[in-house]
């Protein structure tokens, strides 16, 4: 049975929290010790749900995963890699999109992949066209058949010169892992550069990969014919971080969050003061705290890398309906993000949608009829209400917005938070959040 989180809202959240390892990163960094020859050690290791997904399919192909009881890093022995049953496999993957990072270091491991459907949050299409793309230009064959995709790579995968038509986190991901042991030289233009990505190439450089990221997005790699374990301490997650900012704002709250990295995080902490927001740094994280007085409405645009990250919208966006006049926020990544809206407007936001691009970065989706641009007026009182979570960061708005309403909120559908927030129900108690778990 599904767990029921009532919240009692207007309670300030106050206290410390700790972020570890970025739930964008510690999965693909386990899919690469698949390219080993030995073990590998990963630090700083989330007790999250994507987490234990990846493990469960290491293990079904015969890595074998070991987690420390006291520190938690896991060490990941690749030497008995072998074929898992298809119906294993599903039986396991629906609840993530990792499985389509699996194809390269399958392929170069055991010479074949199967990927079944593949799940994740409902914030839009994100179709795996541009990774079957990547991977039929490194020479592989795609078969889909019912259920999955079949890959193999009869003649071996061979480096290839790539484009993409924009800069996507999970394709550059996929060209990384599946360069680094293809023979010749990867040459990627349009990739992605998010933080995560270069943790990720950090973890291949430490293998043995040979990989260089040049100026204008283009990241070159020369294949190698075997790869090393590694030794890695995985970077903070920014977007929990960002998540428990915005949850100080909204609430009128003060909170350290231990492990926050300003480098990772400067396009928000932008965003967070000019709305009126204040934080303070140091060595070993970020203090962040609502001010006391007006917060003040601002144009917002998402971006990729260096810009405004989409994963730090939704919270915001709670943020905004407390400051004091009109908002505009644009989302140019995801078409659907702004579903979790509706709920908000149930809580008494004024949040308007429309499909026109109400910004000037480009889009990916402006002229496809998407409800992609929001305008939030300012100030409304929230109010309890009984919320289904749609999405991982939707969802942690959801909480956000109903501990700072008034009256009691009923929030279902609190397994899709798990995926990315580590121990957030111990994590609110910690912070005097009011609410019980039924």
């Amino acid at each position: 049975m599904a767990s029921v989180l009532t919240i009692r809202g207007g309670v300030p959240l106050t206290g410390k929290v700790s972020v570890r390892g970025a739930k964008n990163l510690v999965p693909k960094a386990m899919v690469a010790s698949l390219l080993g020859n030995e073990p590998s050690v990963l630090r700083n290791v989330p007790e999250i749900k994507d987490v234990d997904v990846v493990t469960s399919l290491l293990r079904l192909h015969g890595v074998d995963v070991v987690k420390d009881p006291v520190s938690g890093d896991l060490t990941l022995d690749p030497s008995h890699v072998k074929t898992a049953q298809m119906k294993d496999i599903d039986a396991h993957a629906g609840d993530s999109r990792i499985p389509i990072l699996f194809c390269g270091p399958l392929i170069h491991s055991i010479g074949e992949a199967f990927i079944p459907d593949l799940g994740g949050c409902r914030i839009g299409d994100r179709p795996i066209d541009y990774h079957l793309e990547v991977l039929r230009q490194f020479g592989a064959v795609v078969d889909k058949r019912e259920g999955g995709i079949s890959i193999s790579a009869p003649k071996g995968l061979k480096g290839a010169k790539l484009s993409l038509p924009y800069p996507s986190v999970g394709a550059t991901e996929q060209v990384l892992l599946t360069a680094t042991r293809a023979e010749g030289i990867t040459e990627l233009s349009g990739a992605a550069i998010e933080p995560e990505i270069m943790d990720l190439i950090a973890v291949l450089q430490k293998m043995g990969a040979i990989i260089s990221v040049q100026t204008d997005r283009v990241i070159r790699i020369e294949g190698v014919e075997q790869l090393r374990g590694f030794n890695h301490r995985a970077l903070p997650d920014r977007n929990e971080a960002a998540s428990w900012a915005s949850a100080a704002l909204v609430t009128e709250g003060d909170i350290y969050v231990e492990g926050a990295v300003q480098a990772d995080l400067t396009a928000f902490l932008n965003t967070f003061r000019k709305i009126g927001g204040e934080f303070d740094i140091d060595d070993q994280g970020i203090r962040f705290r609502h001010t006391g007085g007006k917060l003040s409405p601002l144009v917002l645009e998402t971006d990729v890398h260096p810009g405004f990250m989409t994963d730090w919208q939704q919270p915001l966006v709670v943020a905004l309906t407390q400051a004091a006049g009109v908002s505009i926020v644009h989302e140019t990544v995801y078409e659907n993000r702004f579903g979790f809206t509706q709920a908000l407007v149930r809580m008494g936001a004024n949040i308007q949608l429309h499909r026109e691009c109400l910004g000037s970065v480009p889009c990916r989706f402006g002229q496809r009829n998407f409800l992609h641009s929001a305008v939030i007026s300012g100030p409304t009182q929230l109010r309890g209400a009984d919320i289904d979570i749609p999405d991982l960061r939707g969802g942690f708005s959801h909480l956000i917005a109903a501990l700072a309403a008034t009256g009691t909120s009923r929030v279902t559908g609190l397994e899709l938070i798990n995926r990315g927030y580590e121990r957030f129900q111990s994590k609110l108690e910690s912070l005097g959040a009011d609410f019980d778990i039924v």
